[in-house]
């Protein structure tokens, strides 16, 4: 499945839009982790715990997109974004989407 950010592909040609492929992750903090944060607070620096859950809930965000996608018949998903917003106190949501298309080489 290719994806991208633009609007089109330099070597493919759009055939058919197909819609709107989405993808979703919510994640609560982990006491262990807002402990270990709460330290790296105090003298500074990157927080290397919510990086790598953020990093996770991306990529689990983009596959469920792709997925979304293959269910539509899609071959491709362009002008892809992601947007994060806070659920509640302590819960992020990570949504990832784009629209699905057909390509033609």
């Amino acid at each position: 499945m290719l994806v991208t950010t633009q609007n089109k592909f330099v070597d493919h040609k759009i055939e058919e839009t197909l819609g709107i492929a989405k993808g979703n992750t919510a994640r609560a903090k982990n006491i262990g982790k807002d402990i270990m944060a709460g330290f790296r607070n105090i003298v500074g620096g990157e927080i290397p715990e919510y990086t790598e859950m953020i990093a996770g809930s991306r990529e689990q965000a983009m596959d469920r997109m792709i997925e979304d996608a293959q269910r539509m018949g899609a071959d491709a998903v362009v002008c892809v974004r992601f947007e994060t917003s806070q659920v509640m106190q302590g819960v992020s949501e990570l949504l990832c989407y784009g629209t699905a298309v057909k390509l033609k080489k």
